[in-house]
């Protein structure tokens, strides 16, 4: 009680000269500090309920179908495994691991949800054969099983317009060690403080003092996640109080657990170019290749350890550095009890392990994603993309896409000079169903400018000559293979008044030719002529038929002047290798939302087949261009198994070289050329079409029957008058027509034999003029 009494004497005695000062704390406390807090209190709420909550959309590749029969290569397989996230360690046994002997593997699968109902882990045994899938065999029981599907590569993650990769885990889901690893390594009173840790910070200030440096910091990780959220990295008070009072706000709203989600989450751990690696999950993925649940206690360590400093300690960088740092983290693991002796030391002996080519997949394939996007903002705005936890399947072939980027950089390598000015574009599409499969927008892999593919419209040069010769067979009671066409010179008027007169690349003349001929060996003037017996507008119909806008009306129109995309071109070809069926080429197959539930399926329905006689006729001959004719390199190399059907462009000057070819399974549009429309110096067949060998070299694929398509029907004719003829007569030919089609009119040997007997008085017959190589 004396106590009290002298303490009010002493506040009576003081109270004139405390007064003052009293009341400007007051005043600061509740005319500044408290609004203010109150500001930062509610900036706090809303960013940190945005970092937890918002689950951006997802983006997978196709899942891989396993089934016997379907092509398949030991080395295609295990990159398909190595894109999903699969690992060597495991051997198998562990899911999301695999083990490779020879042509045989032994594969254990994570499942996953689908728009088509998706799959249940599974461990199955594979052997491959003769390049396809021999057998599928469930590892558990031994019995075959038809067909499964393994989970899809993640390769994208829409986050609109931030340039940041996260793998959003819920805390669960995270591997104990790393959970606790961290507070062991980062803040090991963390259960305990209240966002400030004045014991830690008293532990650093003295290690600081006797070693002359900051050798131990005093922050917990709270302080370091609201660093992360809202401030940046300069010394000054300001920036320390706010961090102080932001630590305390967190601490007050919300649990340990969420704060440790939301760290786990957040954490910056490297830097991909432009785009900042944040969480463990997308650690995991960038360094290692792998999904966090798969780490080992070394990995762990390492992302651990990168905390304090990833650029640092970057591990590609600076191996020796991340190795230090790394055996450092597994020994303070071994110290807190959460390693034992043994494990330490294999874990230390252990290589840091850092996957050479492992890439975040956000904006892994811009121009595909490009496709991707432009498919589903019809039914999904930005909004719900990038906040409404769904994941969307595409039609990705992951083996077709790395292939073909690496077919054009092989290729551009190769052809020097010419090469190196050059851009190049290609799409790659399932036959049956339309499927874009891989799509590449410029020669430098993952280049996030231009999108060829989709935005560079080209004139297709001789491209469009199958679908001129299409449109006159789609009439078989006119025209057929056999059918006579006028290869001589024709001049006309264009509307400007100037004459147009076309001429065959190999400058020569070839009088009356078949027109398979005239197609094998893409002669200008034999199409021209057909091209204004049909009408341009007819051709011009059945272009604009695909949903083509400003198709050239003019004559030229027949040699290729009419500028499209090489996606445009895909479907025009998609048309021909889908047997007559008019598919539209899609990217997304389907939509699922977080609870696994379908909300969008995205599924081609094709008619029931067009002028399908007609098509068949135009592969048929499309595959004798590859035997013998402009892509018969194609014909006299390892790939004339596939019975591939192509066909070679070139537009004027070279400045444009084209290719398409497909096989039973796979088509594939490319085109080289430069983006200052100079010339290339390259024609269809010595560019675009060594970027279609170089991929299918690789690329599993089904082979195209090289007989006529049902429907069809051959026939003995005579080239010269396009008769029917007896297979002994010189010259004779088969050709395919449309069954009921075949020429009525026949002719025999007679005057050949006549001839034989009594000679023709003539000559040595002329040479055939030399077709064209390239184009």
């Amino acid at each position: 009680m004396a106590f009290l009494t002298r303490l009010r004497d002493l506040l009576r005695t003081a109270w004139p000269w405390l007064r003052i000062p009293f009341w400007l704390v007051m005043g600061l406390v509740f005319g500044f500090l408290l609004p203010y807090t109150l500001i930062l209190n509610g900036r706090l709420q809303d960013r940190f309920n945005d970092l937890v909550f918002a689950v951006p959309t997802r983006v997978y590749a196709r899942p891989l179908l396993l089934e016997p029969g379907r092509s398949m290569t030991p080395a295609t397989l295990e990159l398909e495994l190595t894109f999903a996230g699969y690992t060597p360690e495991g051997g198998g046994k562990v899911q999301g691991s695999y083990a490779k002997n020879g042509s045989r593997f032994l594969i254990a699968s994570h499942g996953y949800a689908g728009p088509d109902g998706g799959e249940l882990p599974h461990r199955v045994r594979v052997v491959l054969g003769n390049g396809q899938i021999a057998s599928v065999v469930d590892d558990t029981n031994g019995k075959p099983i038809p067909s499964i599907h393994l989970d899809p590569a993640r390769i994208a993650t829409f986050y609109g317009a931030d340039q940041e990769e996260r793998r959003i885990v819920r805390l669960d889901n995270v591997p104990p060690l790393l959970v606790q690893g961290l507070q062991a390594v980062e803040d090991r009173d963390f259960k305990n403080h209240i966002g400030l840790d004045f014991s830690a910070i008293v532990r650093a200030s003295f290690a600081n003092l006797r070693a002359g440096h900051t050798v131990q910091g005093g922050s917990t990780l709270t302080q370091q996640l609201v660093r992360n959220l809202f401030l940046d990295r300069s010394q000054n008070m300001l920036r320390k109080v706010n961090e102080a009072l932001l630590s305390l706000l967190m601490e007050a709203h919300y649990s340990k657990g969420r704060i440790l989600e939301a760290y786990v989450n957040e954490v910056f751990l490297g830097q991909q170019g432009n785009q900042a690696v944040h969480g463990f999950a997308a650690g995991a993925e960038f360094f290692f290749g792998r999904r966090l649940e798969d780490l080992r206690p070394q990995d762990i360590a390492l992302l651990v350890g990168l905390v304090k400093g990833p650029s640092y300690y970057d591990p590609r960088r600076y191996p020796d550095r991340a190795l230090s740092r790394r055996n450092l983290v597994l020994q303070q693991f071994n110290e807190t009890g959460l390693l034992d002796d043994a494990q330490t030391k294999a874990a230390k002996a252990s290589p840091l392990g850092i996957a050479t080519n492992a890439q975040l997949p956000h904006n892994r394939f811009p121009a595909f994603m490009q496709l991707v996007r432009a498919q589903i903002t019809a039914d999904f705005d930005e909004a719900a993309l990038r906040d409404g936890s769904l994941s969307v399947f595409t039609t990705l072939d992951p083996a077709a896409q790395l292939y073909t980027e690496q077919a054009i950089l092989t290729t551009t390598k190769a052809l020097g000079k010419r090469g190196a000015a050059a851009q190049a574009a290609a799409v790659v599409t399932d036959t049956t169903d339309g499927s874009v499969l891989a799509m590449v927008g410029s020669r430098e892999p993952g280049d996030q400018g231009f999108n060829r593919a989709l935005d560079a419209r080209r004139p297709i040069g001789s491209l469009v000559k199958p679908l001129v010769y299409l449109v006159a067979l789609a009439q078989p009671s006119k025209w057929s293979l056999a059918s006579l066409l006028d290869d001589s010179p024709i001049s006309m008027r264009q509307p400007d008044g100037t004459l147009w007169t076309p001429q065959n690349d190999d400058r020569q003349i070839h009088g009356e030719v078949p027109m398979l001929d005239a197609l094998v060996h893409s002669w200008n003037l034999a199409t021209v002529n057909l091209g204004m017996r049909l009408g341009v507008p007819k051709v011009k119909g059945f272009l604009e038929s695909f949903g083509l806008k400003d198709v050239n009306p003019s004559p030229s129109l027949l040699l290729g002047a009419v500028d499209l995309s090489p996606f445009q071109v895909a479907q025009l070809y998609e048309y021909i290798a889908a047997d007559g069926h008019a598919l539209p080429l899609v990217a997304v197959r389907g939509v699922v939302d977080a609870r696994g539930q379908t909300i969008k399926r995205y599924e081609v329905k094709g008619g029931d087949g067009e002028y399908q006689d007609a098509t068949r006729l135009t592969t048929w001959a499309m595959q004798q261009v590859v035997n013998s004719g402009t892509a018969a390199a194609i014909g006299n190399s390892s790939l004339a198994s596939l019975h591939a059907a192509g066909k070679t462009g070139t537009s004027d000057s070279q400045r444009d070289s084209w290719f398409a070819g497909f096989t039973g399974q796979h088509l594939a549009i490319v085109w080289m050329g430069r983006d200052d429309n100079k010339p290339t110096g390259l024609y269809g067949a010595t560019g675009s079409m060594r970027v279609w060998q170089e991929l299918f070299r690789k690329l599993p694929t089904r082979a195209l029957s090289p007989n006529p398509g049902e429907g069809l029907e051959m026939a003995w004719v005579n080239p010269q008058t396009g008769k029917r003829t007896d297979p002994s007569c010189e010259g004779a030919r088969q050709f395919p027509f449309v069954a009921g089609y075949v020429p009525e009119s026949e002719e025999g040997c007679f005057w050949q034999r006549i001839k034989g007997i009594f000679g023709s008085g003539d000559a040595e017959p002329a040479p055939a003029a030399p077709s064209n190589p390239t184009d």
